[in-house]
């Protein structure tokens, strides 16, 4: 019988923030458990400084609180401050997102989405339901939990890729409905 093994909460934050930038090549996750440590190491700014706008300098778990440091490698670079332009520089050139979509709102602030791949990620033992197409909204999920609610930012999946075509480019299952 397999031994189960349970990680506490803050490992499995540093675990989320490494799958979300694995694909990315400008960003490294290192993750110090004994001194409650993560840190980001990017090598662009521009990225390095959105990043840091959108990820939380240290977060609480009970008595536990995780320490995130994003490092650039030369320097920050300022970034606009429109959540649409701050999250397209954080993700540019990431293999998990796809697009961002600004929509100007009549009565309040513009609404933002972040719209990421649809991509099965398998780890050991995980159920195999997505190899039949259906949606999987792992990245989505894991965007929720590292950068929290953010008042206007929408996180979204891509629609599978045989419906997409029907559509035609950038379409996206997301809270308010689809939209081309």
């Amino acid at each position: 019988m397999a031994k189960i093994k349970l990680a506490p909460p803050w490992v499995t934050f540093a675990k989320e923030t490494a799958e979300m930038f694995r694909h990315d090549p400008e960003v490294h996750v290192v993750f110090d458990d004994e001194n409650y440590r993560l840190t980001l190491y990017v090598d662009s700014g521009a990225k390095a400084e959105a990043l840091s706008q959108l990820l939380p300098d240290q977060k609480e778990f009970g008595n536990v609180t995780l320490y995130v440091n994003v490092v650039p490698a030369n320097g920050f670079v300022g970034v606009p401050t429109a959540m649409a332009d701050v999250f397209q520089t954080a993700f540019k050139g990431n293999d998990a997102f796809s697009f961002v979509k600004r929509i100007r709102g009549i009565f309040t602030n513009d609404l933002t989405y972040v719209v990421f791949k649809n991509k099965v990620v398998q780890y050991f033992n995980d159920d195999l339901g997505d190899i039949y197409g259906q949606c999987s909204t792992l990245y989505e999920n894991i965007a929720h939990n590292l950068f929290g609610v953010m008042e206007g930012v929408f996180f979204c999946t891509d629609l599978p890729e045989e419906t997409g075509a029907l559509y035609g480019t950038q379409k996206a299952a997301c809270p308010l409905g689809e939209w081309p």
